[in-house]
């Protein structure tokens, strides 16, 4: 592998988590600058097209959930080994993570165009909304493959210690969408007036390029790349340990497009504005959201390096500093959509209703977000450590416990807004008990015991 690759078992841990989460944030802006390009300009078209596209966003989260479950499970086991200095298994385990992304992308695509309509009447679409939803993803489900591949392919770069990379990859895409999305919705000049269908093609193309920037650097800069060595045999073993991890990761991931899924039904019965209000805050609260997941990606190679160098006092230390952080981040929210929600969410529609409903999620949800990012970052390790099932049973105690019952006693109980104060209360209670969950693993947070983690 390159120079590129880092050795992140050695140094000062702080500095170092600074300097591998800039890069990772920086593709993490870009790539919510990305949706919300989408949306101000949908937003632009009308109130419809806008409910239109806040359908779609779990149905695109659950398929991106897929692909990041592929890529943390390759991720997580080429890490430790970049750890353990075994570069020919990196080769072999890389190169078939992405043969089974690209394998997951065609068969995902051609599910997806079968059911459009059914699916999404199932999340509670209706009448012309409806009819841009399949305006839009007849075009974005044949891009798959494009989010897919350069998703794992990123993650693979990023188990070696080289988050700069796929950061700018990431940025690059964003970059190219944005550009297009008003050129291919509003059609000035020579270009055609598309609509709802010009976000999808502007999506896709950025996504194309972004795939072909992510396997340049993994075939020729890191050559992580062994084809000559695929054999049916191989595959399947490597598949296997995969999603072994990449399976529990990638329901885990899943689970919040689920939760937006229902909650997006109940959220339905209270109107096309709710929901379009609803579109918005989602989009926003992926813009606060991604400094903490940006932190939980880099926790991901980190651990694992770590764990194959036999260092968990290292593990500790990063988790207690990622705690930390997320206490600061979350206060610092609450305080800006505090004074300023209705500006920065009148960006993104003119509709005074649709503006209230996306400031009043903002604001109930904020305070939760320390504790939501507490489970990020334990999901992350346990990831990294092989142990996503814990993970997995995690998000599901949040979702099935906590998250659905709240929000729907809430909505019976307070209307629309008791439904966003049940999904903040389901973030802290979830966030309060992954803590002990990890610290089970890898020995007490402020501790300095190094517990037996099975290779």
């Amino acid at each position: 592998m390159s120079a590129n690759s880092r050795d992140l078992t050695r140094g000062r841990i702080p500095p170092m988590l600074l300097r591998l989460t800039l890069p990772m944030l920086l593709g993490m802006v870009s790539m919510t600058l990305f949706n919300l390009a989408d949306t101000m300009y949908v937003g632009w078209l009308g109130k419809t097209q806008l409910a239109a596209l806040s359908f779609t966003f779990p149905v695109v989260m659950v398929l991106n959930s897929i692909a990041m479950g592929v890529g943390i499970g390759g991720a997580a086991l080429v890490s430790t080994l970049v750890g353990a200095g075994d570069r020919q298994r990196v080769r072999r385990l890389s190169t078939d993570a992405l043969v089974l992304g690209f394998i997951l992308a065609l068969a995902a695509a051609a599910i997806g165009e079968w059911t459009i309509r059914p699916l999404f009447r199932l999340l509670g679409a209706e009448g012309q909304v409806l009819e841009y939803i399949v305006e839009y993803m007849r075009i974005w489900y044949p891009g798959l493959v494009f989010v897919v591949v350069p998703m794992v392919g990123n993650n693979l770069i990023r188990a070696t210690g080289d988050m700069k990379v796929p950061g700018l990859i990431m940025t690059a895409s964003a970059l190219i969408n944005i550009v297009l999305d008003p050129l291919l919705i509003f059609g000035p000049g020579p270009f055609p007036a598309l609509g709802v269908s010009g976000a999808a093609l502007a999506t896709l193309i950025s996504r194309a390029l972004s795939m072909v920037i992510s396997l340049r650097v993994v075939v020729v800069r890191e050559r992580m790349l062994d084809v000559r060595g695929i054999s049916g045999h191989g595959l399947i073993r490597s598949w296997r340990s995969i999603m072994a991890i990449g399976l529990p990761a990638a329901l885990t991931y899943i689970i919040t497009p689920l939760s937006m899924g229902v909650i997006t039904r109940m959220v339905a019965g209270f109107g096309t504005t709710a929901v379009a209000g609803f579109g918005v805050a989602t989009r926003l609260e992926m813009l606060v959201m991604m400094v903490l997941v940006s932190l939980a990606s880099v926790l991901v190679p980190f651990s694992g390096q770590n764990r194959g160098a036999g260092r968990m006092d290292r593990v500790r230390r990063a988790v207690q500093i990622s705690f930390r952080f997320a206490m600061f981040w979350s206060l610092l929210m609450l305080g800006v959509f505090l004074l300023f929600g209705r500006s920065v969410a009148g960006v993104f529609s003119r509709d005074a209703g649709v503006v209230r409903v996306a400031v009043t999620y903002m604001v109930l949800l904020c305070g939760s977000y320390t504790f939501q990012g507490f489970l990020v970052f334990v999901s992350s390790v346990l990831n990294a450590l092989k142990r996503p099932i814990h993970s997995l049973s995690l998000a599901l105690v949040r979702l099935l416990l906590f998250y659905i019952p709240l929000a729907w006693l809430g909505s019976r109980w307070f209307g629309l807004a008791g439904i966003f104060a049940g999904a903040a209360l389901a973030n802290i209670i979830a966030g309060l008990v992954s803590v002990p969950v990890l610290a089970r693993i890898t020995g007490p947070l402020g501790g300095s015991e190094s517990p037996t983690i099975e290779p």
